[in-house]
């Protein structure tokens, strides 16, 4: 029986593509290799006996709550230690303004569902986080990339993308912005161009979703004004615990205007009702007991050794190479090298994997993937020994193909 499978699912369905990472992820499990293609937390920060602790005092004194459904936007005792964290960053806000995603991923997704019909745009850096591209594209949105250089997105390059769109009838339903050590470029945007920006989307009241999974992981440098405390009526801000307190939990939050807020909340009940009270509930008491506070000190220390040892490695192994470039991120999870003219990061992927290195090649993080050029490491997850060693080979890999 001859079946055209494809006529069951809808448009959007067929317009899905699995994760670029992901994939990766499977190819690079093979024994032996190291991997900088993950942005894998460093198991050695999980907070373990902070997770038993709480885990204990749950069971003990409120199994029956903790596991039972809970009101979509969250679990009021979490949203309440969510508003002191984000005072914190100078943002004054109430628990109305919070809603308990997810993880962030689920932020993006919702974002495009309440924001896009079919072909509306958005603008993005070029390049951006792979995550919002999929979240974006599967509502049938449509990313437009603005180039980055080494201060992020360019503001000039923004304008000049804004007025063509609105020229042709397709003005942006928002600006995308990674701005604290950006995924993947590793980059930040300084105050003064935050400013900007911010006055570029003011013109056409755009608003700003401000992704910032990575802010608090900062290793040197200052920490710049976040836009949600410059302009707290035009950004939306998304948060996640998986790189700052434990990935498998699954839980992030956002934060802004309580118009925005609450239509999130209508989207997100037809998705899974509400994020898992149990997780929820572990996650506040563990909070209480300070695992955020006492956690960060370790792992700032712990990424910020080995993202030294990754660019020592680098300056040492193909600084030489005329026309190679990487950036020098002053926090988070990335940074961002770039091959001479010439030469492609998708097609040097496979040989990177024969000798027992992997990388995720940056054609992945472009709106149209029509950038092949540049490349995604990641030093958080492999050990200090396995990036000296896995930058040798990376370094073997790309003087052998030049």
């Amino acid at each position: 029986m001859n079946i055209n499978r494809d006529s069951y699912f809808s448009d959007r369905a067929l317009g899905m593509k699995r994760s670029v990472i992901r994939e990766l992820l499977k190819l690079t499990a093979k024994p032996g290799i190291i991997s900088f293609a993950g942005g894998l937390p460093a198991p050695a920060t999980f907070p373990i006996d902070h997770v038993r602790s709480a885990f204990g005092k749950v069971m003990d004194e409120e199994a029956h709550h903790a596991l039972q459904y809970g009101p979509t936007e969250g679990d009021i005792r979490l949203r309440e230690d969510l508003v002191r964290i984000m005072a914190r960053e100078g943002i004054e806000v109430t628990s109305d303004h919070i809603l308990v995603t997810t993880a962030s991923q689920q932020g993006l997704d919702l974002v495009g569902k309440v924001f896009f019909n079919p072909g509306d745009t958005c603008i993005t850096g070029s390049p951006t986080y792979l995550g919002g591209l999929q979240a974006f594209k599967s509502y049938q949105g449509v990313p437009v990339g603005v180039e980055l250089d080494d201060e992020g997105m360019i503001p000039e390059k923004l304008e000049e993308t804004i007025a063509g769109l609105e020229a042709e009838g397709r003005a942006p339903k928002f600006i995308y912005i990674i701005p604290d050590f950006q995924n993947p470029a590793g980059v930040t945007i300084p105050n003064a161009r935050r400013k900007r920006i911010l006055e570029i989307a003011s013109k056409g009241d755009y608003l700003i979703i401000e992704d910032t999974p990575y802010r608090q992981l900062r290793y040197s440098g200052e920490h710049q004004t976040t836009f949600q405390s410059m302009a707290p009526d035009m950004v939306l801000s998304l948060y996640t615990f998986s790189k700052i307190l434990l990935p498998g939990f699954r839980l992030g939050w956002a934060c802004g205007p309580h118009w925005l807020v609450d239509r999130m909340v209508m989207a997100k009940q037809a998705v899974d009702l509400c994020t898992p009270p149990f997780n929820q509930a572990l996650t506040h008491w563990m909070l209480v007991n300070g695992a955020l506070e006492e956690g960060l000190i370790e792992t700032i220390a712990l990424y910020d050794r080995r993202r030294r040892l990754m660019l020592e490695g680098l300056d040492r192994e193909v600084s030489d190479i005329p026309g190679i470039h990487y950036t020098r991120p002053e926090g988070g999870l990335f940074l961002w090298l770039t091959l001479p003219e010439g030469m492609s990061a998708d097609d040097l992927f496979q040989k990177a994997v024969d000798k027992n290195v992997a990388y995720v090649p940056g054609s992945a993080f472009y709106p149209n993937n029509d950038y092949v050029r540049s490349m995604r490491l990641n030093f958080s997850y492999a050990n200090e020994e396995q990036i000296v060693e896995g930058v040798k080979r990376l370094a073997g890999v790309i003087k052998g193909n030049m």
